[in-house]
């Protein structure tokens, strides 16, 4: 009898099995842009996607008038998440639940062309790369039949270019 009992409180243990819940809670500013979590549509701000595991996942956010938001965001570190402890957690008779939230702030889009082309100049200088005016001038030199500028190589340099 006793026998016939502890087997009876084993297997209505083991049916009493918890459950470990995670939830990401996406929201923006404005709400209403489209979300792709790891390539995957989820849905409008605010949406909620359960995810399985912790680590970095890939965000995509996009609302027409405001710039797309790409990049990659991270979960976090839980201890219920560490391999043994997550194990106990599902098979225990308790329930829980992770929840973690992003918030993004969208940036309205700019409709400027003219300051879109002074931002590309802005960033080419620094990166010392050709500033595109400068490149048109020099184009429209060597259009309207003026010479372009001639540049003057030292021997060495004249070897390299001419491959010899």
């Amino acid at each position: 009898m006793k026998l016939l009992l502890l087997m009876l409180l084993v297997v209505g243990g083991l049916t009493q099995v918890g459950c470990v819940r995670r939830t990401i809670r996406i929201t923006t500013e404005p709400p209403g842009a489209l979300v792709w979590l790891n390539h995957r549509e989820i849905g409008r701000t605010p949406v909620e996607a359960d995810f399985t595991h912790y680590g970095t996942y890939d965000l995509l956010i996009k609302k027409k008038g405001w710039e797309p938001m790409i990049g990659a965001m991270p979960t976090g570190f839980r201890i219920r998440g560490t391999p043994g402890v997550d194990l106990m957690l599902e098979v225990l008779p308790i329930n829980t639940h992770d929840l973690v939230e992003w918030h993004i702030e969208l940036v309205p889009r700019d409709q400027d062309h003219h300051s879109l082309l002074d931002r590309a100049s802005e960033l080419r200088a620094e990166g010392g790369g050709h500033d595109p005016h400068t490149m048109a001038d020099e184009m429209g030199q060597a259009e309207s039949g003026n010479p372009s500028p001639k540049v003057n190589l030292d021997s060495d340099e004249r070897e390299s270019v001419s491959g010899t």
